[in-house]
């Protein structure tokens, strides 16, 4: 009596990673999925190991993830995977307060995010 397995979502030559409650506007963090999208696997890893952004160092984590899923659950190559998407969502958004001047209220958004990476094995023709 338990209930049915779901279909798997992603095809047999794709893996994929999420990131959830990263501590870094959407908009900041698209930046740096931007920066991998499309690339090799390898090639995204040497750019996240040496960017210069704060939250390069977390993408870099679920890329690994990603690859490390890939490798060992599907059974795929590392050698041949692609980062096919990486995409950002909105998490929730903390409202904090500072005083300012003349008894007034300023407001601080300190917002998080999600990230999910999508590896897929592509075959090199040549």
């Amino acid at each position: 009596m338990s209930k049915p397995k779901t279909e798997r979502a992603l095809k047999d030559t794709e893996a994929r990673a999420v990131a959830r409650m990263l501590r870094v506007s959407p908009q900041k963090l698209n930046l740096v999925a931007a920066l991998i999208r499309g690339k090799k696997a390898s090639a995204a890893l040497a750019d996240l190991t040496f960017s210069r952004k704060r939250i390069a160092k977390d993408v870099k984590k679920a890329l690994e993830s990603a690859i490390a899923n890939a490798e060992n659950n599907h059974d795929l190559d590392v050698d041949s995977l692609v980062v096919a998407e990486a995409h950002v969502g909105k998490a929730l958004v903390l409202k904090r307060w500072t005083p300012r001047a003349r008894g007034r209220v300023g407001r601080i958004q300190k917002p998080f995010s999600h990230l999910t990476i999508v590896v897929r094995e592509v075959q090199e023709t040549a």
